[in-house]
């Protein structure tokens, strides 16, 4: 599927400004990341270590990191709280790939396909409370009452995409407010508590935050089109785990909802009983390409991404606020 169109000899969105910037930074995080994940109970650094050397962008620690930054902070509280976002976001995925079943994290075995469901679960509550301790650590009520929330928020989204998997009849609203939750709140937190530690006016903490929930958003649309047009080798999971799980997302939504009866009774067959057969991914695949869906999805993508940007409008130009810019057309434009 061709959704991006990169013009010739010009550069593709990166990580690498941001990365770049915050190197110091962020090799502080995995420091203290590996020093707190230490236990005398030998699975959990086995199993979260696991997950940590699997990779992965540290999208979400970068964005404290770079938003600190960027509000002219000095001292060495993004460190530690970059460190609690990433154990947050952690903490999630190895509750979701028990949730979904996953076999592959990043390309490579998921721990529960390692060491069972129990003590993945286990391990994702452990370090969920160590997040919570470096959040009392840090001593501050506003940033403990921001990430606090976005955990609670983080639950309660998973719970909602329970009640809308296998349901056809899901609409867009309602899946936008299960991304949000799910996805879009811990990115604005992350950025949020940036501005706060730099004790910014309020103006400045929305700002971010605006920033952040609709460059989460953006993520989560385009890894949706992901599921269905990536290879599996480049996703770092199974291509078509949405479909073979009734997850409904917005190509699913948009269509179902332009399809004809014939096309809405597949989607029902496949994804409220999961009567799957073979050719049925291709087929949908195929569905999802005649009405635009995929296409579309992305064109939503960058809507959001349109609003993440403008959230940095109020922020004086830099090399922080350029590196943040370009994060949103990098998550909007990959194709791994």
């Amino acid at each position: 599927m061709g959704v991006v169109v990169s013009l010739e000899g010009e550069r593709s969105p990166s990580l690498a400004p941001l990365t770049t910037l915050v190197a110091d930074d962020m090799r502080a995080v995995n420091e203290l990341v590996v020093q707190r994940m230490h236990s005398p109970v030998a699975m959990i650094p086995q199993l979260a270590g696991h997950i940590v050397a699997a990779g992965g962008k540290r999208l979400r620690p970068l964005l404290t990191l770079a938003s600190a930054r960027m509000c002219g902070y000095a001292g060495r509280r993004h460190i530690a709280l970059a460190a609690c976002v990433e154990f947050i976001h952690t903490a999630t995925l190895l509750h979701d790939d028990v949730v979904d079943e996953s076999d592959l994290r990043r390309g490579l075995a998921s721990a529960n396909a390692v060491w069972g469901n129990k003590a993945s679960v286990l391990v994702g509550d452990f370090l969920l409370s160590r997040s919570f301790e470096l959040m009392v650590e840090d001593g501050s009520l506003s940033v403990l009452s921001i990430l606090s929330r976005a955990s609670s928020l983080i639950a309660e989204g998973e719970v909602l995409q329970l009640t809308t998997q296998n349901d056809t009849e899901t609409g867009e609203t309602r899946y936008l407010e299960v991304i949000k939750a799910k996805t879009a709140q811990l990115f604005a937190a992350a950025c949020r508590i940036g501005a706060v530690i730099a004790a910014r006016p309020k103006v400045e903490e929305d700002a971010l935050e605006t920033f952040g929930m609709n460059l989460g958003i953006a993520f989560q649309l385009t890894d949706d089109v992901l599921d269905y047009s990536a290879t599996q080798m480049a996703l770092g999971k199974t291509v078509g785990d949405d479909f073979r799980e009734g997850k409904i997302t917005l190509p699913v939504i948009l269509a179902f909802r332009r399809g004809d009866e014939a096309e809405r009774t597949f989607w029902r067959r496949t994804l409220e009983t999961l009567e799957q057969r073979p050719g049925d991914l291709e087929r949908a695949v195929d569905l999802m390409e005649k009405h635009k869906a995929l296409a579309d999805t992305v064109e939503r993508a960058r809507h959001y991404g349109a609003i993440a940007r403008d959230g940095l409008g109020i922020f004086a130009n830099g090399p922080e606020k350029s590196a943040l810019v370009e994060i949103i057309d990098f998550c909007i434009e990959r194709t791994y």
